[in-house]
C-alpha cells in the first residue's frame, strides 16, 4: 500500500492555484453585484483572478516570465471592461472589469522594470 495514492514522482506537490481562482471569482462577483460600496472588493476579486491565471502560465511553463503574460491578460480584461462600459448598462462589472486591467498592465510594467534590473 503506497503512503500517497494517486502522485506520482514527477508531482510532489500540489498548485494552489485552484484556491486563487474561486477566491477571484467569488470575491469579483461580490464586489459587483453589492453595488458601489464594495466595488473596491470587485476590482481586487478581478486582479486576483488574473493573478492566478498568470501564475496558472507561469507554473506549467507555458511562459517563462510573468510581465508578458500579465500585460496581456490585463489589456484583455481591460478592454472588455471598456467594451462593457461603452456598449452596455453594466457600469459596476465595466469599472472593475476595466480598473482591473489597468492595474495589471501596471504590474506588468512593474514586473518588466523589476526583471531587467531598472528598479
Amino acid at each position: 500500500m503506497e503512503e500517497q495514492p494517486g502522485l506520482s514522482e514527477q508531482y510532489t506537490r500540489a498548485s494552489p492555484w485552484p484556491v486563487f481562482v474561486a477566491l477571484g471569482l467569488v470575491l469579483s462577483e461580490f464586489g459587483v453585484f453589492l453595488g458601489n460600496y464594495l466595488l473596491p472588493v470587485g476590482v481586487g476579486g478581478v486582479l486576483l483572478l488574473e493573478a492566478s491565471v498568470v501564475g496558472i502560465l507561469r507554473e506549467s511553463g507555458y511562459v517563462e516570465s510573468m510581465w508578458p503574460a500579465s500585460l496581456g491578460v490585463g489589456a484583455l480584461v481591460g478592454a472588455l471592461g471598456v467594451v462593457l462600459l461603452v456598449f452596455t448598462t453594466r457600469l459596476n462589472r465595466g469599472v472593475s472589469l476595466a480598473g482591473a486591467g489597468a492595474l495589471a498592465v501596471l504590474a506588468a510594467i512593474g514586473l518588466f522594470c523589476y526583471e531587467n534590473g531598472y528598479l
